[in-house]
């Protein structure tokens, strides 16, 4: 398998961040940004800069999208569902599929609509990627960590790893993915939700004594839904967490706080609402996410 075209379904701050390595690397007009007719319609003029240097993206509609080598699902999920729609013409019998969307649910949903055998398991850590407007931002690129969890998906892994070696993004072979994914959320559970409930960024989290506190807490309790789920996280993934939050620029911005200042429904779901219902579902008590749920939906209601 060789990977030759790629198409993006999500222009967020990942989506471009993506999209403007491959671009660097693969002949005009293989990375394509695919959408509806209505984003088509609305972005097809708009121009692009990611850190001052405009881009010439490739945008097209899924009505007219044919199949390619490899699908990069970049959205939020409240949006999957409808990329799951209009990757309906981007995906034949060889075409990869990964998703560098935040918890530990999007690949199953994939799964379901488009089958796993060339399906691979990705968690997108350590970027500062901020996108205002058509304008993107970043001081550090991260690294992709990338699994799989059966043989058969193998030469798709094979592929997808030449492609980020040619392309220069930096990448980890995880033998539990899972554990990734999970320690990825835990991550994501503190800071994201912190910054959004405190109204902070990065360095806020940790001047702020109580924001910290807090931060601290809920990540503890996805540590211990976690044990009930049978995925070994410990306190070695909390000291990694902190020491990556704390690699980032302290004036940058988590999505989720983003998605505040922009009055955009968050992730809130996918991160508390995640841990309180598996918290519900093995009687552990998960009372700081249950807090930030509330006080972040609070917020939403007022949009």
């Amino acid at each position: 398998m060789k990977i030759n075209t790629v198409a993006i379904v999500g222009m967020g701050a990942l989506g471009l961040l993506y999209g403007e390595q491959l671009n660097r690397v693969l002949p005009a007009g293989a990375v394509r940004f695919v959408m509806d007719e209505g984003r088509l319609a609305r972005h097809q003029n708009d121009k692009y800069e990611v850190n001052g240097v405009e881009q010439s993206f490739t945008l097209q509609s899924s009505a007219t999208a044919k199949p390619v080598d490899l699908v990069i699902v970049a959205t939020k999920f409240s949006g999957l569902q409808e990329a799951l729609q209009e990757m309906q013409g981007l995906v034949g019998p060889e075409t990869i599929i990964f998703s560098v969307l935040n918890g530990i649910s999007s690949e199953e949903f994939i799964k379901e609509r488009y089958g796993d055998d060339n399906l691979l398991y990705c968690v997108a850590l350590g970027m500062d990627a901020v996108r205002e407007g058509t304008s993107l931002t970043y001081q550090h690129k991260g690294v992709l960590k990338l699994g799989i969890l059966e043989k058969k998906q193998r030469p798709a892994l094979a592929a997808v790893m030449a492609l980020l070696e040619k392309a220069g993004i930096q990448y980890i072979i995880e033998e539990d993915i899972q554990h990734a994914l999970w320690a990825k959320l835990l991550l994501n559970v503190g800071i994201n939700q912190t910054c959004m409930v405190y109204a902070t960024n990065y360095g806020g989290a940790f001047t702020n004594e109580h924001a910290r506190e807090d931060m601290f807490a809920a990540m503890h309790e996805v540590i211990a839904v976690a044990q009930k789920e049978g995925i070994n996280l410990t306190e070695d993934d909390f000291e990694g967490c902190v020491k990556v939050l704390k690699s980032l620029a302290p004036e940058g911005l988590p999505s989720m706080r983003q998605d505040a200042l922009a009055k955009r429904r968050s992730e809130v779901e996918l991160f508390a609402g995640t841990i309180i219902r598996l918290g519900a579902k093995h009687n552990v008590a998960v009372p700081v996410n249950q807090r930030y749920y509330d006080i972040i939906k609070a917020m939403e209601a007022k949009y």
